[in-house]
């Protein structure tokens, strides 16, 4: 179900960038933002693991200095049949983790010291299966996709203000005002379908993650823990890489959650919780 809700979105976007297009600059404007969307975006996902792990002080570990950890990565790579990525501590208390990569071939996963402190071992590697889930699932991809056409839009509105593209006051059944709304509103509906996409991904991560290591109450459990400890020790995080971490390092509330990378705590628990009594009503 969330697939095919991240196909809609996705598809929602695209003709969303079609829209804009036609009204800002016509299929060739439409061409060239887009042409520099992709080049600004090939980059990040092409050196996505080197960036990010950089940009928090990421250290990778060996087997013999964090045995626990690469024993879970481990097991759940062979049950997944996943190539088992790169293994990194992140020196931060504030518990969080996260996954990065280009593909199953190129990837890594991050945990913070924080969060080898708080969690038990089962509540680990329900986070590390999150994790898997999200290199297996190719959503580094999705995001740079999403990325790309929210950048091609946000080019179009800012040539827009700046050069006479689009269509002529004078042209038959112009709408000078409709115009001016649609380059308010057309960069706001493109943030609000990527962030609708990311949740997406997030539930879709909870639920392949779960199967994974075949305990979704302790990754409930989990995810519980760490949403407290992020509020009692907030992460100086990147706001461009708060949808990659398993809990968002930025918290927000009430209309905030529109535009927040991940869903609702409450709901992706729900949702664990409800995938167990699933799974017992399937015996």
């Amino acid at each position: 179900m969330n697939s095919f809700k991240t196909f809609v979105l996705l598809l929602g976007l695209t003709l969303l960038l079609i829209f804009v297009g036609q009204a800002v600059g016509g299929r060739e404007g439409a061409t060239y933002a887009f042409g520099i969307a992709l080049l600004m975006n090939f980059g990040s996902y092409w050196f996505s693991d080197k960036i990010v792990l950089a940009m928090y002080r990421a250290k990778p570990v060996t087997q013999k200095e964090s045995p626990k950890l690469h024993r879970i990565v481990d097991n759940l790579c062979q049950f997944s049949q996943l190539p088992k990525p790169k293994v990194y501590i992140i020196p931060e208390l504030t518990p969080n983790a996260f996954a990065t990569g280009r593909n199953p071939n190129h990837a890594a996963v991050a945990v913070t010291d924080g969060i080898l402190q708080l969690l038990s071992e089962d509540e680990l590697e329900g986070v590390l299966a999150h994790e898997l889930a999200h290199i297996k699932n190719r959503d580094i991809l999705i995001a740079t996709i999403a990325a790309t056409i929210v950048g091609a839009i946000s080019w179009m509105i800012h040539f827009a203000r700046w050069i006479p593209i689009g269509r002529s006051d004078d042209e038959e059944g112009s709408n000078p005002l409709a115009f001016i709304v649609m380059l308010i509103v057309a960069p706001i509906a493109a943030m609000l379908i990527q962030m609708a996409i990311s949740r997406s991904r997030e539930y879709l991560a909870d639920a392949s993650g779960a199967q994974m290591c075949g305990k979704p109450l302790s990754l409930a459990n989990a995810l519980r823990k760490l949403t407290l400890g992020v509020q009692r020790l907030p992460m100086d995080a990147n706001p461009a890489t708060a949808h990659l971490f398993i809990v968002n390092p930025l918290l927000g509330g009430g209309l905030m959650t529109l535009f927040s990378t991940h869903p609702p705590i409450e709901s992706r628990i729900a949702k664990l919780e409800n995938q167990v009594i699933g799974n017992e009503v399937t015996r």
